[in-house]
């Protein structure tokens, strides 16, 4: 079986480093707070492109600064 890498939400890295509270982007991207809990501590399955666009629009960043590609060996 082919190890492919895998994609890392790095959403919590970017809030620390930039001192963001999670109640700001609850209320200023529209997410409900599990499921920012969930992108924050990388356990998403399934991704919702729509909820990451709200996200970077409004810490106003690129997609890249929020998830990184690991790859596999």
């Amino acid at each position: 079986m082919e190890n492919h890498g895998k994609v890392i939400i790095t959403l919590e890295e970017y809030r620390l480093r930039k001192n963001i509270s999670k109640n700001k982007i609850v209320e200023n991207a529209n997410v409900q707070r599990t499921q920012l809990q969930n992108y924050l501590h990388n356990r998403v399955a399934r991704v919702d492109l729509d909820v990451l666009a709200r996200i970077c629009n409004y810490l106003d960043c690129d997609i890249s600064d929020i998830l990184k590609y690991e790859k596999g060996e």
